[in-house]
């Protein structure tokens, strides 16, 4: 045997038993992104070797061999997988591949996108408009009938109105939400159990599971992306967009966000948004599927041997590696929190390399069982920093030490405890800790408060070693003596004068920054960004803000009794600060009064919940205020509009129990039709 052949074989028996872990174990010990590039490798391999490709081949297969505990049922159609591509180049190649097939341009082509929702791919049979089996997708030919398990996912209708079709196959997917995964991964911490490394596999292993009712505890989810069966004779559609909406007549969850065009100038945007879109949904989504819409071009296009050549897949950089913890370090944050974060061999996650990512609190350390050399799944998903989200199945057993709860400071070598029995975070309690002072001049001048150009960590630790400032909005008395402070600043390691000259100016501008912004600098606890703007409409001036007591800053907007008392004790800490900034030169520019008496919201007090079609949550908070409405986070009387989308849960039942008007998306766009 050559080395070649050698090499062939031995990424064919690596891929096999990944493929084994992951598809009937549901233990997975390398991250998709990894296993996809072992693929193409052992593809690559035999497409420039076709004479010693094995016929056997894993890269041959389009799912793996079903589980012993389930009826094995062949598929009537095979449930093909999707190839995959991960740059705007290869979905060029492939693009280029149709207008050979086809002989015709790509504008001369629809196109249909939809989002790729990560989870398990499912096929359900249909006869006289009931559901009669549920079907795993397997090797493609042969599954496992699960149809116990499917019949308790509420989303999976068990009987089909009249105007379905008398024989319907669905396929699409089951997953589960990243909420109900976090909640069953705390009742797993609190039984002591393994935790679940992401929903996708979570999904897959509850769907295998042999006790029905603990399927239906687990409270999956169902989403179709396919219909089969002779529909041509009962409706006349040649396009998926038309298919889609007939199927979504049939009480089936609509798939969200998806778009049907000619030509494809439009995807190479259309990913880009949904690579931003998809860190703000409720479940993962880890691609967009790209197909040929009309369906008679799909007919003419037909198979290769485990592939459409009609759809594609493009993978967006994984959000879930797998790496190794080479040490646990703590973290003082600006409230004195000590953090733990996990130090990590590099790897690259979501497009960045990422050697660090955080652990939260020692309880989160404790119920981890993290030990330095355990190999472990990260996640980055709407997150900017990474987190470890659980062992990689078999590393608990491993006999390494147990990582050590700080005594002191690591910081400054002061106490450290609990400044409340009921709070689980552990604290530096030193008053004059440095690590504090760093992070809380951090956040004084970042992005999301006064957005101070040139205070970078280097910097700043610089500015506390030098013990001038004790805090953070005494910066502002470098502009008191212009000649003196740019003096102090070009004094300081690597900072050349243009650098010391841009940050004076820009200390100059942040003096007059909106109200808002300032109110969120300050870092009084509990206060974030939303809460500051809400305080700043309430109270156009610090020195008025200051002046408030609890029950009356308690009639703003989303601001309770401890949002209110952290205010309070912060004021009282700092009672002569608006004076203090006033002399500094600080004058906060009040929020911009708006005329809003001729827009159609104007009055509404409103709340957005749940799923839109074609908004994120953001965009909708973002066009319900351009019309007029007052938006806030949750439902109360004070509330007036409730925008719903699917699954809208509980402040759906609270607005209708109040009597509360409920829209949707059609309705908002409507009012600016």
């Amino acid at each position: 045997m050559s080395d070649l052949q050698i090499e062939m074989k031995r990424l064919a028996d690596e891929l096999r038993g990944h493929r084994y872990r992951y598809y009937i174990l549901d233990q997975p010990t390398i991250s998709d992104v990894e296993y996809d590039r072992l693929e193409r490798k052992l593809r690559d391999l035999e497409a420039a070797h076709p004479d010693l490709a094995d016929p056997n081949s894993p890269t041959m297969r389009v799912g793996a061999p079903p589980v012993e505990g389930f009826e094995k049922v062949q598929h009537r159609t095979p449930m093909y997988s999707l190839d995959n591509v991960y740059t705007l180049e290869e979905f060029g190649d492939w693009v280029s591949r149709l207008e050979r097939l086809l002989g015709r341009p790509a504008d001369q082509i629809r196109f249909f996108a939809e989002p790729k929702f990560d989870g398990l791919s499912l096929s359900l049979l249909y006869e006289h408009r009931q559901l009669v089996r549920a079907v795993t997708r397997g090797d493609g030919v042969t599954g496992e009938d699960v149809t116990a398990n499917a019949r308790t996912i509420e989303s999976i209708p068990l009987i089909l109105p009249p105007a379905a079709p008398e024989v319907l196959e669905v396929r699409g997917e089951v997953f589960l939400s990243r909420k109900r995964w976090e909640m069953l991964n705390k009742q797993r911490a609190e039984a002591g159990q393994p935790l679940f490394a992401n929903p996708r596999n979570t999904a897959s292993g509850t769907m295998k599971l042999l006790d029905s009712a603990e399927v239906a505890r687990r409270r999956l989810e169902f989403i179709p992306w396919q219909v089969l069966g002779d529909l041509r004779s009962r409706t006349a559609f040649d396009r998926l967009m038309e298919l889609v909406d007939w199927g979504n007549g049939w009480k089936f969850d609509r798939l969200p966000n998806v778009l049907e065009a000619m030509g494809v100038g439009f995807m190479a945007t259309r990913i880009q948004e949904w690579s931003d879109w998809r860190t703000t949904r409720p479940y993962d989504i880890d691609g967009v599927v790209i197909k040929v819409a009309d369906l008679d071009l799909q007919e003419q296009l037909g198979f290769t041997d485990r592939v459409p050549r009609w759809a594609i897949a493009f993978k967006f950089p994984a959000t879930q590696v797998t790496t190794t913890v080479l040490g646990i370090t703590w973290q003082v944050g600006r409230s004195g929190k000590l953090t733990p974060v996990a130090e990590l061999e590099a790897v690259e996650v979501a497009g960045s390399t990422v050697r660090r990512a955080t652990l939260h609190n020692a309880d989160e350390l404790a119920r981890l069982g993290l030990r330095v050399g355990h190999r472990v799944f990260i996640e980055k998903g709407g997150e900017v920093i990474p987190k470890v989200v659980a062992l990689v199945p078999g590393e608990e057993a491993r006999d390494l030490p147990v990582t050590e709860i700080p005594t002191a400071c690591p910081e400054c070598a002061g106490e450290v405890g609990k400044t409340d029995d009921a709070e689980v975070a552990i604290r530096c309690l030193n008053p004059e800790c440095p690590a504090k002072l760093v992070a809380r001049l951090l956040h004084f001048g970042g992005r999301s408060a006064l957005d101070i150009e040139g205070l970078g960590e280097a910097l700043v630790e610089q500015v506390v070693a030098s013990g001038r400032f004790d805090q953070p909005w005494e910066l502002f008395s470098l502009l008191l003596e212009p000649r003196v402070g740019l003096a102090y600043v070009a004094g300081l390691d690597r900072m050349a004068e243009k650098s010391a000259q841009n940050l004076m100016e820009a200390l100059d501008a942040a003096r007059t920054k909106p109200l808002a912004r300032w109110i969120h600098a300050l870092g009084i606890p509990m206060v974030g960004a939303r809460t500051a703007e809400l305080l700043a409409e309430a109270y156009p001036a610090l020195e008025v803000l200051w002046a408030a007591d609890e029950q009356r800053l308690q009639a703003v907007e989303e601001v309770g009794p401890k949002v209110a008392a952290a205010l309070r004790a912060f004021a009282a800490l700092h009672p002569d600060l608006p004076a203090r900034l006033a002399e500094l030169g600080v004058r906060p520019a009040p929020p911009a009064p708006r005329d809003l008496s001729g827009l159609p919201l104007s009055g509404e007090v409103a709340v957005v919940t749940g799923t839109l079609p074609g908004l994120s949550r953001e965009e909708a908070e973002a066009w319900l205020k351009r019309l007029g409405a007052k938006v806030t986070g949750s439902v109360s009387p004070k509330t007036t509009l409730l925008l719903a989308g699917e699954k809208a849960g509980s402040k759906l039942a609270k607005a209708e129990a109040l009597g509360i008007a409920v829209r949707d998306e059609a309705w908002l766009r409507g009012l600016e039709a």
